[in-house]
């Protein structure tokens, strides 16, 4: 039998009108069921007073953390690469919050340069520095190196966040009762550490989405390590999950995968919006108050991260070599001193 033939059925069933209604209530099922337990409408903390740093905040994810923190009257600061979406996240956030203490600031986490100016000019500017939320990925970018010789999506989404949290942790310790979010992935339990892929080698037959795993493995270590020299402090970290959402993330892969996954992700996937809630939940929630070193699942539970992403071992040589590559030895800001 001739393929139409065969299906010339199941083209009449997908367009018959119960099976429409079918369908679409499917969808409105799965959509409801995307809800975690918690709800940032739901929390009365107010943040007056209190200063926040979102990474990649105009758009996706970033844009909804920030935009919530300055509802509660915090004084936030959008780190981003672009100056022209920065500027218009900044103004979209003020004229919709109402808050006037909502600032942009030029980040570009792939670059180990960038990284230190910002902090600079951060470290002048503030006092305080109550919630640093490390949003700032990319996805889908071919193995390259940067002019610092670094893999550029480790140093975008790794490397970057790993050296900025570092150089603002006396700010950060300075504030009572601070938080540190790192955004990772689910993504984590099928990521590796390869050292030498930090430097961009053996990165030739590596896809870029694999590179983006180790990355997202590579954020739940930090924040394993960071948490355990931090315990004396008043200082939590945590690593969280957002969910599988559909934000620009996708960007980078070519136009097939894109239109596939819209398609996949319109019932199925959160939206930023939704995708937000539990970074959101890690920096304000009075649950989390004083719980550190944890993976924060979608659904804004504790969660067990893979076993790669519990190996202390693992955990302590990736952040040595993630001082040396990024300077912080140099500087007198190795592991000795955060340990103090």
């Amino acid at each position: 039998m001739e393929l139409p033939l065969l299906l010339s059925p199941l083209l009449s069933l997908a367009s018959h009108p119960i099976w429409f209604l079918v369908c679409l209530l499917l969808v409105l099922v799965l959509r409801s069921q995307r809800r975690g337990r918690w709800r940032p409408g739901d929390c009365p903390v107010d943040l007056s007073g209190k200063t926040a740093i979102v990474t990649g905040a105009n758009t996706g994810i970033g844009l909804h953390i920030a935009q919530d923190l300055a509802r509660r009257r915090a004084r936030v600061i959008l780190a981003c690469r672009s100056e022209e979406r920065g500027r218009r996240a900044e103004r979209e956030i003020r004229c919709c919050t109402g808050n006037g203490q909502v600032h942009f600031r030029l980040l570009d986490t792939s670059s180990m340069r960038s990284v230190r100016a910002f902090a600079q000019r951060v470290r002048e500017e503030e006092q305080r520095l109550h919630i640093l939320v490390n949003n700032a990925a990319a996805s889908g970018l071919l193995p390259a190196v940067t002019a610092e010789g670094l893999e550029l999506t480790i140093a975008t989404n790794y490397l970057g966040p790993f050296l900025l949290t570092n150089l603002l942790l006396d700010l950060v310790k300075k504030s009572p009762a601070a938080r540190i979010i790192n955004v990772s992935s689910m993504n984590h339990r099928r990521g590796e550490v390869n050292l030498r892929q930090m430097r961009g080698e053996d990165t030739g037959t590596a896809r870029n989405d694999q590179l983006y795993n180790n990355t997202k493995l590579m954020n739940v270590l930090f924040t394993h390590e960071l948490a355990a020299q931090l315990r004396h402090t008043d200082v939590t970290v945590n690593a969280v999950h957002p969910g599988v959402v559909m934000t620009e993330i996708m960007r980078n892969y070519g136009l097939l995968l894109r239109i596939i996954f819209n398609l996949i992700g319109i019932p199925f996937f959160k939206s930023a919006k939704e995708g937000a809630v539990s970074p959101i939940y890690c920096s304000v929630s009075q649950e989390m108050e004083g719980v550190s070193g944890k993976y924060i699942d979608s659904d804004c539970s504790v969660s067990l991260p893979s076993p790669s992403a519990q190996d202390h071992h693992l955990a302590t040589k990736l952040w040595e070599v993630s001082s040396s590559l990024t300077g912080l030895e140099r500087k007198g800001l190795g592991k000795g001193v955060m340990g103090d």
